[in-house]
């Protein structure tokens, strides 16, 4: 990941915040979305865009942008550095390999229960025949 090359690609959206705040909220733009194209970016590898797409599948629109938006503060210039601080590690955690997957089947212990169960289980039918006198 070349986190310089993706901080150029990034596309820097500014509105309103919402919540309290008075006037103040209704004047100021504070409220900071930061969106990122995986499929475009230049800053990822093949791999690092399908883990990403694995991982944050469902944080990515129709698109397959990413978004992260960040309104907690009055300060548009805290709210941008804390939005950018969210995406890279978002984007960390998402270039991670997929887990291995690993072959599914029954463990031994209860594969063993299971005959013994049904050992048991034909030993009672079998004692259930005609009695002979």
């Amino acid at each position: 990941m070349n986190w310089e090359v993706i901080e150029r690609e990034l596309e820097l959206r500014t509105s309103r915040s919402s919540g309290a705040g008075g006037q103040h909220v209704n004047k100021t733009e504070s409220r900071v979305e930061i969106v990122l194209d995986v499929d475009a970016s230049q800053g990822l590898s093949r791999r690092e865009k399908d883990n990403v797409r694995f991982h944050l599948g469902n944080r990515l629109d129709g698109r397959g942008r990413l978004s992260v938006t960040d309104q907690s503060d009055r300060s548009q210039h805290t709210n941008r550095r804390r939005a950018l601080d969210g995406l890279r590690q978002l984007l960390e955690r998402g270039i991670r390999n997929p887990p291995k997957k690993r072959k599914a089947g029954a463990f031994q212990a209860n594969h063993r229960k299971r005959l013994e169960k049904k050992k048991r289980r034909g030993e009672k039918k079998a004692g259930r025949g005609k009695v002979d006198w």
